[in-house]
């Protein structure tokens, strides 16, 4: 009796959890709009979009992302140098089934210099990346960051630059676009090498970018 007691109890609970799971929509876009598939997400985290903005050169560029996001990583934002490259981050959220989170808002970017420098640098064949190429660091951008992005069996890339502790504290995401899973990785030090002189290579930003978050 007290087994099949505790094994019905299991089962309310199974389908009660079930039940209440969120469901969110799953989509990269080249745009400030996207849509695709509902999804059922796991406990701790809400429905989340992840918007970039990007400038090299004077040609912009967007992404957004959406999926399920980590209940922490709702409403960060923050930037990111890498050579002659800007790139601004947002993430918003909802909470409710399939709902669409509003725009997130982009920090201000401040060009003042803060006395930190980092290394940076660009690989498209691996998830590592050396240099003796540097940047200045401005504004709130006072850690040194490692970015790194891959997709089995398809793409590895790297890049070192400035970015804010909020950029930071983005730790890892992954997300899962046509049946193939993109994961990013926020690895980030405090500042303070010498200074050289920044090789710049704005047609590889550009192509880099691209392959990076689309």
């Amino acid at each position: 009796m007290m087994t099949s007691l505790i094994g019905f109890l299991s089962l309310v609970s199974a389908l009660t959890a079930t039940s209440s799971a969120l469901s969110c929509t799953e989509c990269v876009s080249p745009s400030s709009t996207c849509s695709g598939i509902s999804i059922t997400c796991p406990p701790g985290t809400m429905c989340g979009s992840l918007h970039t903005r990007s400038l090299t050169e004077g040609v912009r560029m967007e992404t957004l992302i959406r999926g399920c996001t980590p209940l922490p990583d709702c409403n960060l934002n923050g930037t990111v140098s890498i050579m002659e490259l800007q790139i601004e981050v947002g993430i918003s959220c909802c909470s409710t089934d399939d709902c669409t989170p509003t725009l997130p808002t982009f920090p201000t970017k401040n060009h003042n210099p803060n006395g930190v420098i980092c290394r940076s640098c660009f690989s498209a064949q691996s998830t590592s990346c050396y240099t003796s190429d540097i940047i200045q660091c401005t504004g709130d951008e006072n850690m040194c960051l490692l970015q790194t992005t891959e997709i089995p069996g398809a793409t590895k890339t790297a890049m070192r630059g400035c970015a804010t502790k909020s950029y930071c504290d983005l730790g890892s995401q992954s997300y899962n676009n046509g049946g193939s899973t993109t994961k990013i990785t926020y690895t980030c030090t405090s500042g303070g090498i010498s200074a050289h002189k920044v090789v710049l290579t704005p047609v590889i930003l550009c192509l880099l970018l691209l392959k990076l978050f689309l």
